[in-house]
C-alpha cells in the first residue's frame, strides 16, 4: 500500500510541474510586445522600442540583447518566414499571428544571434506559454526544435538554386521582390545590389548632429565620438544618445549623415538667400540643422508641416523660428515669398532600410504611385512660393528611379522657368561616387549613410 501511495505522490507531482506557471524573461516578453504592435497595429520599431526600453528596469546587456532581437528579427522577416514555410504545416497566412511571431523571433535567436540553440527554443517556448498559451506553445516547440534540427545554409540550399537573380537575392537577403528589382534597375549590377541589400540588413551606428550655435561636432567628439567622414556637423557614438546631456537638453540632436548633408548641401547652394522655407519639415531632423545655419547669419527661417503633432516635435527643435501647420501644396496661401525652399518629399523611406527595418514589409507599389503624385503636387507648392533667382532644393530618403531622376525629368518639364544646378561644386572632396545626373544620390553599401538623394533647382529670372 505504502509502494503504491508512493507512485501516486511521483505522478501528480510530475503533472503538478508539467503545468508550473510560464516563466518566460522580461526582455523576449518586451520584444514580442513591441513587434506585435509592428506586425499588426502598425507601429514603428524605432518609436516604440527606445519607449519601452526606457519605461523598463531592463539593464544595458538586456537592452542591447532586446534591440538587436526585435530589429533583427523586423529585418530577416522574409528569410524567416521561407524556412518556417518549409516546417509550418499551412500557410503562414492561416496560422495564428502570435504563432507566426514568436516562430520569427525563435528563429532569429537560432540563425542569427550568439544565443545557444537549448537557450533559443526554451526560451522562446517559455515566452509561448505565456503569450499564447500552452497549446499553441507546444506547436511553436515543435516547430522550433525542428527548425534547430538543421544549420542555416540546409533551410536557405532550395533559394541557393534559384536561377533568377532577383528572387534568389530576395529570399536570402530578406527584401520584397520590387525593392531588389528597384535597386538593379539603378546600379545594373547584381554584385553592387547585393551590397546594398547586406547594408540595409547592417545595423547603423547612432548618428548625432551638433547644432551651429547650440553645439559644435568639437562637443560630440570630446564625449568620445568619431567625426563623420563627410558631414561637419556630426559624431558616430557607442553610447545610447538618451543618455547624452546635449540630446536630452536639445543642443544637439540624432540624425543620419546622409540627412545632414542633404542640409549641409542645401544650406550652402542658399547662402545668399534672406527667407528659407522647409515646406515638409516631418519630425523636424533637417529643420533643426537649418534653423541652427539661418539663425547664426541671422537669416529668417519657417518650417511648414502638416500634421500637428509633428509640427509639435518641430517647435522643440527650430528654437523659437515659425513654424506653420497646414498642406504643403496650399502654402502659397500664407501670401509670402521665399529666396530658397527644401521639399524634403514624403517617399517610400526606401534609403532608411538600416533604421527603419519594418518599412520594407509595408511599401508597395501602389504605395509609390500614390507617392509621386504628391511628390509632384508638393514640388508645384513650392514652386509657387518660390523667388525668381532662388534655390529650390527636392530631396527624398529614396533612390527609387520613379522618386528621384524621374521626378527631375518631369519638374524640368512642367517648369522651364526652372534650371537645374549641379551639387557636385558642394560635395565634400572627399565625398566620391555620391552623384546622379547632377543630383546628390548616396548609396549605404558605399557610404555609410543612408541612401538619400537631392537634386538642386534656380528659377530663372526672367
Amino acid at each position: 500500500m505504502e509502494c503504491v501511495l508512493r507512485q501516486v505522490s511521483v505522478l501528480v507531482k510530475a503533472r503538478r510541474d508539467s503545468f508550473k506557471s510560464p516563466k518566460p524573461d522580461a526582455v523576449r516578453v518586451l520584444v514580442f510586445d513591441v513587434l506585435t504592435e509592428v506586425n499588426h497595429r502598425d507601429g514603428y520599431s524605432n518609436l516604440l522600442l527606445p519607449s519601452a526600453l526606457a519605461a523598463s528596469t531592463l539593464d544595458a546587456r538586456d537592452k542591447g540583447f532586446a534591440t538587436e532581437l526585435l530589429y533583427g528579427a523586423i529585418r530577416m522577416q522574409g528569410r524567416h518566414d521561407y524556412i518556417l514555410g518549409q516546417v509550418f504545416d499551412r500557410p503562414i497566412a492561416e496560422l495564428d499571428a502570435g504563432i507566426v511571431d514568436i516562430c520569427r523571433l525563435g528563429v532569429h535567436q537560432l540563425f542569427e544571434m550568439r544565443v545557444a540553440t537549448h537557450a533559443a527554443v526554451s526560451a522562446t517556448v517559455e515566452l509561448a506559454r505565456k503569450a499564447i498559451g500552452e497549446s499553441k506553445a507546444s506547436y511553436v516547440n515543435a516547430i522550433l526544435r525542428k527548425v534547430s534540427a538543421q544549420d542555416l545554409s540546409y533551410w536557405l540550399a532550395p533559394a541557393q538554386e534559384i536561377t533568377d537573380d532577383i528572387s534568389r537575392l530576395s529570399i536570402i537577403h530578406s527584401h520584397p521582390e520590387w525593392i531588389v528589382s528597384a535597386y538593379f534597375d539603378l546600379l545594373k549590377n547584381i554584385g553592387k545590389v547585393e551590397a546594398e541589400l547586406i547594408a540595409n540588413n547592417t545595423p547603423a551606428q547612432p548618428t548625432l548632429v551638433s547644432w551651429p550655435g547650440l553645439s559644435t561636432q568639437e562637443d560630440l567628439i570630446a564625449l568620445g565620438g568619431v567625426a563623420t567622414p563627410f558631414s561637419p556637423y556630426g559624431a558616430k557614438v557607442d553610447s545610447p544618445p538618451a543618455s547624452i546631456d546635449l540630446i536630452r537638453h536639445r543642443l544637439a540632436g540624432v540624425q543620419d549623415e546622409g540627412s545632414q548633408l542633404v542640409a549641409h548641401i542645401f544650406s550652402l547652394a542658399a547662402h545668399g538667400s534672406e527667407r528659407i522655407l522647409d515646406l515638409c519639415a516631418g519630425p523636424g531632423g533637417k529643420a533643426a540643422l537649418l534653423s541652427s545655419i539661418a539663425r547664426e547669419s541671422g537669416r529668417v527661417f519657417i518650417a511648414n508641416e502638416v500634421s500637428e503633432a509633428r509640427a509639435a516635435l518641430v517647435k522643440k527643435v527650430v528654437k523659437g523660428a515659425q513654424v506653420w501647420v497646414g498642406d504643403g501644396r496650399k502654402v502659397a496661401e500664407h501670401g509670402e515669398s521665399f529666396d530658397a525652399v527644401l521639399v524634403d518629399a514624403p517617399c517610400t523611406g526606401l534609403g532608411a532600410l538600416r533604421r527603419r527595418p519594418e518599412v520594407r514589409w509595408r511599401r508597395t507599389l501602389q504605395d509609390l504611385r500614390e507617392l509621386t503624385e504628391l511628390q509632384s503636387e508638393l514640388a508645384d507648392g513650392a514652386l509657387s512660393v518660390l523667388n525668381p533667382g532662388g534655390i529650390f532644393g527636392y530631396a527624398t530618403c529614396s533612390p527609387h528611379y520613379a522618386e528621384t531622376s524621374a521626378q527631375v525629368k518631369a519638374l524640368l518639364k512642367k517648369h522651364p522657368e526652372l534650371e537645374q544646378v549641379d551639387v557636385t561644386s558642394y560635395l565634400p572632396e572627399n565625398l566620391h561616387g555620391a552623384t546622379r545626373d547632377g543630383a546628390l544620390s548616396l548609396w549605404a553599401s558605399v557610404h555609410n549613410t543612408d541612401s538619400m538623394y537631392l537634386a538642386l533647382f534656380r528659377k530663372r529670372m526672367d
